[in-house]
């Protein structure tokens, strides 16, 4: 076996002699001695060298790996930075110029503007309920842009049908329900009634304007009508065509003014019945309206000729004045705001209803204007001078709009409608010591229908059932600044106010009395005359006075004859 062994290794060992013996191939020695080396068998080796040798491999790829994790990190890196910068690269090449990047957050201040911050955004209007309304009422059918109806806290006055001349309703607020045919009516006036307006100091005095070109003052009872009125306290002469409009002095004690169609404003001393200040040639055509300022000092009217002016009564000159302020032909408005600028509302020349702010110091150029929409109504401003809210109330729609007036342009906001289904024939306001304050009322309208009146809620939704200061601030109370003397001397005085925290609670009026001073000028003017006829003929009144006592003494002396 050995011997077959050994010759194996010796054979495998042998270069076959063919090959060697080739001819064209020779071999060197070198390269035959290192083919026997690779051939010859492997040299054993103890196991503690191949221990430490794979012990020294294993370091040796753990060195290794190490850097290469870290070189594998930056890679990723620099392959996450280039696929950014081409991204960037790819977007630039898509936008356009016309849509820059800084269009985002221009957008997000529109939206802030558009969502102004306000405690009336949400206000919201709402109908009492039937049992609550006036029904079977015949509302005037008379083609007059006037509101037709005059709130207080204590009465709703509304102009109605009569025939035979003119009449209007007066009832108490609680008179709700079904208003009977026969009821009481203040029916003095012998033509129709066109315009009426309670006295702000006085909530049992109202005043009417008629078409018999006569202003009338009235009292009614403290609880309503039991018959009907037909003998006003004062009747007030002066316009020489129908009397349209009537308002009271803000802050001044028995002051009414009047206006015509004879274009003459008339400002009366009520208290005495006269007539103190004739506003004539100062308005060319037809007035529309006239407003006091707050404190009662200047005027504000709108006229055909599309005009708007302020004038002061007293010194009778027109302050400013504006034209074609709307160059529409419908009838406009112009009321004075509580910081002295004028809010107008009339029509365009495409006969688009347009809502104007005016500052009084510069009339050149409104400081905004709003077109609503193409309705043939003449909007009729009412104004809230504690919270600057602004009602319009179309005549013949069936929608209140309500807008916010501020210092920051655009000046005036809109808050928001309240619509119903029928539209309205004339509107009242109440004023702010007539609302009710524990359930948030900032507003009260009494809508005219065509046989009813329906009170309109305005309320601010608030949880708390607590008294809200900064929806109730202080108002304007019943009690004037001033004597009508005083104002007429050149004095103003701004309304005096009242806290609505407790509600109001209306006092004592005071009894209206009249005391005509022309009848007694008339009469000390008749017994002067009287004394001077008696002085002129006083020459000749020596011969009579002494004829007469003569004859006294000789009627004197018989009778003592015959007494003896």
């Amino acid at each position: 076996m050995r011997k077959d062994a050994h010759m194996m290794l010796n054979t495998e060992n042998k270069i076959p002699e063919d090959t060697a013996k080739k001819p064209g191939k020779d071999y060197d020695d070198d390269s035959i001695s290192e083919r026997n080396k690779s051939l010859g068998t492997p040299r054993s080796r103890p196991v503690s060298e191949l221990i430490k040798e794979t012990v020294q491999l294993h370091e040796k790829l753990q060195h290794q790996e190490r850097p290469k994790l870290a070189e594998l990190k930056s890679d990723e890196q620099n392959q996450s930075v280039k696929v950014a910068q081409m991204k960037a690269a790819f977007d630039s090449a898509q936008k356009t110029p016309e849509k820059p990047i800084e269009r985002k957050p221009s957008m997000r201040k529109d939206m802030r503007r558009v969502v102004r911050q306000s405690k009336f955004r949400h206000v919201f209007g709402q109908a009492v309920k039937n049992d609550q309304c006036y029904d079977d009422i015949r509302v005037s059918r008379v083609t007059w842009d006037s509101a037709f109806c005059a709130v207080n806290p204590k009465f709703v006055a509304l102009i109605i049908e009569a025939s035979g001349g003119g009449a209007f309703l007066v009832l108490p607020l609680h008179k709700t329900g079904r208003i009977d045919k026969s009821y009481p009516t203040v029916c003095g006036h012998t033509g129709p009634v066109l315009d009426i307006d309670w006295c702000p100091h006085n909530d049992q005095v109202i005043a009417s304007g008629s078409e018999d070109c006569t202003v009338m003052v009235w009292q009614i009872p403290e609880n309503g009508l039991v018959t009907s009125m037909s003998e006003p306290v004062v009747i007030l002469e002066g316009h020489s065509k129908r009397v349209g409009i009537i308002t009271w002095h803000p802050t001044a004690r028995n002051i009414l003014l009047s206006a015509g169609c004879d274009n003459q404003i008339i400002i009366w001393n009520v208290g005495t019945g006269e007539a103190m200040i004739n506003l004539e040639d100062m308005h060319p055509d037809v007035i529309y309206n006239v407003c006091w300022n707050r404190n009662g000092s200047l005027i504000c009217t709108s006229c055909k000729d599309k005009s708007i002016r302020v004038i002061d009564p007293r010194k009778q000159e027109i302050v400013g004045e504006k034209e074609k302020a709307h160059e529409g032909a419908r009838p406009m408005r112009a009321i004075f705001l509580s910081d002295g600028n004028i809010l107008t509302t009339g029509f365009s020349r495409m006969s688009e209803r347009q809502l104007a702010l005016w500052n009084t110091q510069n009339l050149e150029e409104p400081m905004t204007v709003n077109e609503m929409d193409t309705s043939n109504g003449v909007l009729l401003p009412f104004y809230d001078p504690d919270t600057n809210v602004v009602y319009l109330c179309g005549k013949g729609d069936s929608s209140i709009r309500y807008f916010e007036i501020t210092d920051e342009a655009p000046y005036v906001h809109f808050l928001n409608t309240f619509a119903s289904k029928e539209p309205q024939r004339g509107m009242g306001y109440m004023p702010k010591r007539g609302l009710d304050v524990n359930k948030c009322e900032i507003a009260r309208f009494y809508k005219l229908h065509e046989r009813k009146c329906e009170p309109i809620v305005m309320t601010v939704p608030r949880k708390s059932d607590l008294f809200q200061d900064d929806l109730y601030p202080d108002t304007a109370g019943p009690d004037p600044a001033l004597e009508a003397e005083e104002w007429f001397d050149g004095k103003n005085g701004d309304p005096i106010l009242i806290s609505l925290k407790n509600g109001y609670v209306p006092g004592k009026n005071r009894e209206f009395k009249v005391v005509k001073k022309n009848m007694l000028d008339n009469k000390v003017t008749k017994n002067s005359e009287k004394s001077s006829s008696s002085n002129k003929s006083s020459h000749p009144a020596p011969s009579i006075v002494s004829k007469l006592v003569s004859l006294s003494k000789l009627i004197d002396l018989k009778v003592k004859v015959e007494f003896k």
